[in-house]
C-alpha cells in the first residue's frame, strides 16, 4: 500500500523517518566504509553513522512504546528529543558525532514552540531546523575543513532556505543541496580527489536527507551519487545551484597546506578516543581547549550537562584524564589506528581472518581487560545502557575470524545477541551464540575455549561449561518492590540467584555471604567474585576466608570488574 504524501512533521513522521534512514544507512554501509578516506581511512564511517543512526532510532521506538497501544502517541518534542539523546548516546566515530550533532540542531528548533503550540511543524520550521542544526555541527568540531559532511550539511540548508513550500518540498531541495555539494567534495580536498572518491561522511548524510523526503513524500530517491557535479545537471534546481556555488565561495580561500593541517595528508595521532561526558558548560569549554593541544580531529557535541567527545590523539590516557578532570567520562572507547599509512588514504595489506573467536558482551572495564587478556573480543555494557545489535556485529566484524563464539553474559539480550548472529551468518561469518545469562557463566565458557578443537565441539564444551556455573548477583534496591524474597525498600541489599531475588537484608557483606552459603549447599569446585567499584573493600576478602573456613575442598577467584552495574557477581562451578 502506497504511503500517503504528508506535508507537515509530527512524531509518527519522526518515527518514519528514522527507520527509512536506519535502512538507508543499512544499504549503503558497505559502499560508505569503502570510500572513507578522511579524516582516517579506517573504513568504517557507514558502519559508526549507522551504529549512532541505529540509537536514535530505538531511542524513538521506545518512547512510542511507552505510550503502549492507545490513541494517545507522543509529541513531536517527545520524539525528537528522544532520537538526539539516541544518537549523542549512542555516536560512534569521527562522522557518527557530528551527525548526532546535527540531529541535535535539528531537534532543538523542532522542539521549540509557544506555550501550548500542537500544530505540526511545517516548511518554515524545517528550513530552520536544517539551518541551525548545520551551524551546531560546525561549532562543535574544532577546526572545521571543507569538503567533509560540514560541506554537505551547510548546502542542504542553503537550499532549504532558498525554497518555498512544504516539508517534502524543502526536504527535497535539501536533499538534492547536499547531493549536488557532496559530488563537488573531490575538488576541495586533495585526498578525496586522489582517491577518486566522495567524502564518506556527507555520503551518508545524503542518504539521511533521502530518508526524510521519502517519509513526506512516500517516494523514494535515487541514492546513487555521482562523484562530479555534472555542469548542467537537469534535476537540479536554480535553488541548489546558487546554494552550491555560495558553498564554493566560502571555500574558494582554504588553501592545501591548510587542509593537510588536520592531519590527513602527513600521518596522525596513533588513537581515537571517544566517551560520554557529564559536565557543565564551562568545563567542557577548558576540554575543548585542553584536547586541541593533544591531537585533532576533535568534535564535542551535546549539552545540558551530557556531551559526546571525540578526537584523534597519540596519547590517549591524557585524552581521557583531561575528561576526568572535567566531569565524569564514561563508556569509554579508544581504537588504534594500527600501523601502517591509514591516515593518508594509502593502501594497507588485507589483514588474514582468523580461523575463530570470541566475542563477549561486559558490564565493566575490569572485566572488558579480563576477556581482552583471554583473547575474546569485549562489547563494554554499562548500567541502563545495553549494546544495540548493531553494535554487536560491529564487534563480530572487528574479531575477523571466519567462525565466532557470541557471549551475550545477560538474559535481556539475547534476542539482541540473536539478531545480530543472524544479521553476520547473512555476511558469511559462522556464529555460534551461547546464552549465558552473567558475566561469570561467560567467564566459565572462556575458560575452556579450545580454538583448535572442531567448532562444534568448542561450542559444546563452552555451552556446558557456562550451564554448570551459577551465577549471583548482589546489588541495592533503588526503590520499593515486591520480590520473590518478600517486600523490599529503597536501599535494601538485595542477593539474587539465577535471576531471582533469594536475600533481603540491610549489609552488602553478609548479604553476600548468605548468598554464597545458599550456593555452595548444592556444592561447587571454583567460586569466582567479581567485585564492582562500590563494593566494601573488606568483601572479597571476608568471602575467601568463608570460602576457607567452611568449603574445604572449594577454590575462590577474585576479578576486579570496575563500574560494572552490581556490586558484586558470584559464580560457582
Amino acid at each position: 500500500m502506497a504511503q500517503v504524501p504528508q506535508t507537515f512533521l509530527d512524531a509518527p513522521a519522526v518515527r518514519t523517518w528514522c527507520g527509512l534512514a536506519l535502512g538507508a544507512l543499512g544499504r549503503a554501509r558497505e559502499e560508505i566504509d569503502a570510500i572513507n578516506v578522511y579524516p582516517v581511512a579506517d573504513g568504517d564511517t557507514g558502519t559508526n553513522l549507522y551504529l549512532t543512526l541505529e540509537s536514535a532510532a530505538t531511542a524513538v521506538e521506545a518512547v512510542f512504546a511507552g505510550y503502549g497501544t492507545g490513541a494517545q502517541e507522543p509529541s513531536l518534542a517527545d520524539a525528537v528529543r528522544a532520537m538526539a539523546h539516541g544518537a549523542l548516546i549512542g555516536a560512534r566515530g569521527n562522522s557518527g558525532t557530528i551527525l548526532a550533532q546535527l540531529l541535535r540542531g535539528m531537534a532543538q528548533v523542532l522542539a521549540e514552540g509557544e506555550a501550548g503550540e500542537a500544530s505540526p511543524i511545517d516548511g518554515t520550521r524545517l528550513r530552520l531546523a536544517l539551518r541551525h542544526a548545520a551551524d551546531s555541527a560546525r561549532e562543535a568540531v574544532a577546526h572545521p575543513v571543507e569538503g567533509t559532511v560540514l560541506t554537505v550539511a551547510s548546502a542542504a540548508a542553503d537550499a532549504a532556505e532558498a525554497t518555498e513550500g512544504d516539508c517534502g518540498t524543502v526536504a527535497r531541495a535539501a536533499y538534492e543541496g547536499a547531493g549536488a555539494a557532496l559530488a563537488a567534495t573531490p575538488g576541495q580536498l586533495a585526498v578525496l580527489a586522489r582517491a577518486g572518491v566522495v567524502d564518506a561522511g556527507g555520503r551518508g548524510l545524503v542518504a539521511v536527507l533521502g530518508a526524510l523526503v521519502e517519509a513526506f513524500t512516500g517516494e523514494v530517491v535515487r541514492e546513487a551519487v555521482p562523484r562530479e557535479v555534472p555542469e548542467a545537471p537537469e534535476a537540479v534546481s536554480e535553488a541548489v545551484r546558487e546554494a552550491v556555488s555560495d558553498v564554493h565561495a566560502r571555500v574558494g580561500a582554504v588553501s592545501e597546506a591548510d587542509l593537510c593541517a588536520e592531519g590527513a595528508e602527513d600521518g596522525g595521532p596513533a588513537y581515537e578516543v571517544i566517551y560520554l561526558l557529564e559536565a557543565g558548560d564551562e568545563a567542557v569549554g577548558r576540554l575543548r581547549e585542553r584536547l586541541d593541544t593533544l591531537g585533532d580531529s576533535l568534535v564535542v557535541v551535546g549539552g545540558d550537562g551530557l556531551w559526546n567527545v571525540h578526537v584523534h590523539v597519540d596519547d590517549a590516557g591524557a585524552a581521557v584524564e583531561a575528561g576526568v578532570e572535567a566531569g565524569r567520562p564514561y563508556r569509554i572507547r579508544i581504537t588504534h589506528f594500527g600501523l601502517g599509512d591509514v591516515h593518508t588514504g594509502g593502501e594497507r595489506p588485507p589483514r588474514e581472518r582468523a580461523q575463530r573467536a570470541v566475542v563477549a558482551v561486559v558490564p565493566g572495564e575490569g572485566l572488558a581487560g579480563l576477556y581482552t587478556e583471554a583473547g575474546a573480543t569485549a562489547v563494554l555494557a554499562r548500567p541502563g545502557e545495553p549494546p544495540a545489535s548493531g553494535e554487536l556485529v560491529q564487534a563480530v566484524r572487528r574479531a575477523h575470524a571466519r567462525e565466532v563464539v557470541l557471549l551475550p553474559n545477560d538474559a535481556e539480550l539475547r534476542h539482541t545477541a540473536a539478531a545480530a548472529a543472524e544479521q553476520a551468518r547473512a555476511e558469511g561469518i559462522r556464529v555460534a551464540l551461547i546464552p549465558t545469562r552473567s558475566a561469570v557463566q561467560g567467564i566459565a565458557a572462556l575458560a575452556v575455549h579450545e580454538p583448535e578443537r572442531r567448532f562444534d565441539e568448542d561450542v559444546v564444551q563452552m555451552t556446558s561449561a557456562a550451564g554448570a556455573t551459577r551465577y549471583a548477583e548482589v546489588v541495592v534496591a533503588e526503590h520499593q518492590s515486591w520480590t520473590t524474597a518478600g517486600i523490599c525498600q529503597a536501599g535494601d541489599v538485595l542477593g539474587l540467584i539465577d535471576g531471582d531475588v533469594a536475600v533481603i537484608g540491610p549489609d552488602v557483606t553478609a548479604t553476600a555471604e548468605t548468598v554464597l552459603d545458599r550456593m555452595l549447599q548444592a556444592g561447587g569446585e571454583l567460586v569466582t567474585l567479581v567485585v564492582g567499584d562500590e563494593a566494601p573493600e573488606s568483601v572479597a576478602d571476608r568471602l575467601e576466608a568463608r570460602v576457607r573456613e567452611a568449603y574445604l575442598a572449594v577454590d575462590t577467584v577474585v576479578y576486579r570488574g570496575g563500574r560494572q552495574g552490581a556490586l558484586l557477581l558470584i559464580g560457582v562451578e
